[in-house]
């Protein structure tokens, strides 16, 4: 399909891209129209040149400087580079016609007139999007205003939060897009509206829609409130402008009233001299995107709905109300569209709206057009995108990438790449744009956002899995089942089940798998390990992992998914057993307390093993801890001797002499880690890492959760994985 991308920093341009697949709880929707958000897309769309985005925000080196820190100058250089040409997806606003839905949606039908929105789904010939994020279009509303829906539930939350009440002054400052459609709604609402902007043309169209006043932005502008409001200042003032200073909220806290009402709904910067907000006790709400569901990812991307007694106007049910807003018109937008273009000539509706001499408000892009069953007959998707230039004979081992992760770009394919005689075949992700862009990368022969084209593709040998947690179990069974060899990302499993499937796969199809523990291969751990080879009696070990990054919404938190101790703190269950040479035989652990969205308790643990020969191990694994503190922690202590690591970075020994050595910059070990996987394919033997120590990880990791769970030691058993195959 073509769709909109953003090429680099600046470029726009059309590209063709994989059709999407649909998921769980999603609607496929042919679009027939979708609006550009004037604001917050081409706020990502850099005009000016980079030294001068860094002078803006020197905040940018610093985040250079933080990532150079951890992975090396190389690879931080080629991501900064790849930066220029690497695809990002615009878009989230648009209208047409229902052809698919996954088999958990029930409630839509296929050729039903439909809008959509969902952050990523972008300007395409084929959008897939959760179902809450999909509203049905009333009979009678074009799809040229339809396509308004998202914008629109925008507005309509921010006049929500705002509260206006009969008879209450409102200033809508800015007559952008959505503050066209907030000053429509606070008057529906039964405000008086005051529309200013600093453009006076934006101020008539707001009055021609119904603005009780309209006034031109400036320094005059208090004063003009005032004698509006008899001296008393605004009840409410709604802030829709877009700046990069802190202007706009300085002069609404002027034109407010005692005790007002400042609703932020544009991106501006933040800031209120604290006495005059003080003296005059102004309430400061913000409104957060399409309402109720934004931003969770139950609700925007698993299906939840709210209860409708208690949450009345979600995401959805604003879009919904938007949209019958218009059929009854109530809200009108045909005055605000002021330029059509073809979605091929998607470069050129962009320029038009950086372009301030053009005089555009809202720009629409236009699809092919025709009824609902002839679109719907029409949709003939393409899965599978071939990368342009010449190919070389198939020569060595065949790569498949399947999941195009940042772990991927920034450590596994540039190490893949450095091998002699393997090469990467084929980029297999659920977003077309991003599987396009690492395809176009790392010089794939094509890319698909279908994984069964890769399983079904006789020329991958291996398959390099670094999807999220919860598909690499699946993913790598039906790879094995299709006789490719796999490389996959921790965690193998997220249960014992998946765990059993995997082994038997292994023993069944004789492919080689591996797990990616890449401090097995790090040099620290390696000397660490080596030191200690030759201990006398048991050992103590004890891992200390801070990771408050893994907090919040951020998807690696998940419990439902693993959470962080499946997803991470697996690497420190494989770290102790492979440094002590030793089995686990059980585990007890006790956690912060559960059931706490933040922190997650879960998440947040110590635990201490007992090892066969004897030794223990500890593992500290905690979300809460600063950033500013060390990261990684591991040390142990034998018989007269000791030996730390830590982040990757300091190595000391401590025995009859004391060593210590120290480097700049992280080595993680991925390089020697993908380098070992690949001998092992090519000779036929099984990797370094090897699918019981995928097992022995997550099971070490469930046994942790179960006994912080019901507070008991628990046995560490690995031969359940024998004792139920077939």
């Amino acid at each position: 399909m073509k769709q909109v991308l953003r090429k680099g920093f600046g470029e726009i341009i059309v590209d063709r891209v994989p059709d999407p697949e649909l998921a769980p709880h999603q609607v496929l929707i042919r679009p027939l129209y979708s609006l550009i958000s004037s604001g917050t897309e081409t706020a990502s769309i850099h005009q000016e040149s980079m030294l001068k985005e860094v002078a803006e925000k020197p905040s940018h080196l610093k985040k250079v400087w933080e990532v150079m820190k951890l992975n090396g100058p190389l690879r931080t250089l080629a991501e900064v580079k790849a930066k220029f040409s690497d695809y990002a997806v615009l878009g989230y606003s648009g209208a047409g016609i229902v052809v698919d839905h996954h088999r958990t949606v029930t409630d839509i039908a296929v050729g039903e007139r439909a809008a959509y929105g969902g952050e990523g789904t972008g300007h395409g010939e084929a959008i897939a999007t959760g179902r809450n994020l999909v509203a049905r279009v009333p009979e009678g509303v074009p799809f040229e205003h339809a396509c308004f829906a998202t914008l629109g539930s925008i507005a309509l939350n921010a006049v929500r939060v705002a509260g206006i009440g009969l008879g209450e002054s409102v200033a809508v400052l800015g007559q952008g897009l959505v503050g066209q459609l907030v000053t429509q709604l606070v008057r529906l609402q039964g405000g008086v509206t005051i529309a200013a902007d600093l453009r006076p043309e934006r101020v008539q169209l707001a009055c021609r829609l119904g603005a009780d006043h309209g006034l031109t932005a400036g320094e005059s502008l208090p004063e003009a409130v005032s004698s509006l409001t008899g001296g008393r200042g605004v009840d409410c003032v709604i802030v829709a402008a877009a700046a990069k200073s802190a202007a706009p909220c300085l002069q609404a806290l002027e034109l407010c009233r005692d005790r007002g009402r400042i609703v932020i709904v544009g991106a501006v910067e933040v800031q209120f001299p604290w006495l005059e907000a003080y003296l005059k006790e102004i309430q400061i709400l913000f409104a957060r995107a399409y309402g109720p569901g934004s931003y969770d990812p139950n609700y925007e991307n698993r299906g939840q709905d709210y209860p409708y007694a208690y949450v009345r106007w979600t995401e959805n049910r604003n879009m919904e109300e938007f949209l019958h807003l218009l059929a009854g018109g109530r809200v009108r937008v045909d005055a605000l569209i002021t330029h059509r273009f073809p979605l091929e000539d998607a470069a050129r509706a962009y320029q038009t709206i950086l372009d301030p001499a053009s005089g555009s408000l809202a720009v629409v892009l236009e699809y092919a057009q025709g009824s609902a069953e002839q679109v719907v007959a029409g949709y003939k998707p393409e899965r599978t995108v071939e990368i342009p230039g010449p190919r070389p004979a198939k020569s060595g081992i065949e790569v498949a990438l399947v999941g195009a992760s940042n772990i991927a770009r920034w450590a596994h394919i540039p190490g893949l790449r450095r091998l002699p005689d393997v090469s990467l075949r084929a980029v297999y992700s659920a977003s077309g744009a991003r599987g396009k862009s690492y395809a176009r990368r790392f010089g794939a022969r094509y890319c698909t956002s279908e994984y069964e084209q890769i399983l079904a593709d006789p020329e991958v040998d291996v398959v390099l899995i670094t999807t999220r947690n919860q598909h690499h179990a699946r993913q790598a069974l039906a790879a094995l089942e299709a006789g490719k060899h796999v490389f996959v990302e921790k965690p193998m499993a997220l249960t014992g089940q998946e765990c059993r499937d995997l082994y038997w796969a292994v023993e069944k199809s004789g492919r080689v798998l591996s797990v990616g523990f890449n401090r097995r291969f790090a040099p620290d751990y390696r000397r660490q390990k080596k030191y200690l080879a030759n201990r006398k009696g048991p050992a103590i070990i004890h891992c200390r992992m801070n990771s408050p990054g893994i907090s919040g919404s951020y998807w690696m938190a998940d419990l439902s998914i693993g959470g962080a101790i499946l997803g991470e703190a697996c690497h420190f269950v494989d770290l102790m057993y492979w440094l002590l040479d030793s089995e686990p035989v059980s585990v007890a652990a006790y956690s912060l307390p559960a059931g706490k969205r933040e922190p997650v308790g879960e998440n947040n643990l110590a635990a201490v093993f007992q090892f066969a020969d004897g030794s223990i191990g500890s593992l500290t694994y905690c979300t809460v801890g600063s950033r500013s503190s060390g990261g990684e922690r591991v040390e142990i202590f034998a018989a007269g001797r000791a030996a730390l690591c830590e982040d990757f970075k300091r190595m000391e020994t401590m025995g009859s002499v004391r060593r210590r050595t120290s480097r700049w910059f992280a080595e993680k070990g991925y390089a020697a880690q993908m380098r070992a996987f690949f001998e092992a394919v090519r000779e036929g033997r099984p990797a370094p890492v090897t699918v019981r120590d995928g097992a022995r990880a997550t099971l070490g990791c469930l046994r942790m959760l179960e006994s912080a769970r019901i507070h008991a030691s628990v046995p560490v058993d690995l031969e359940v994985l024998t004792a139920q195959g077939t």
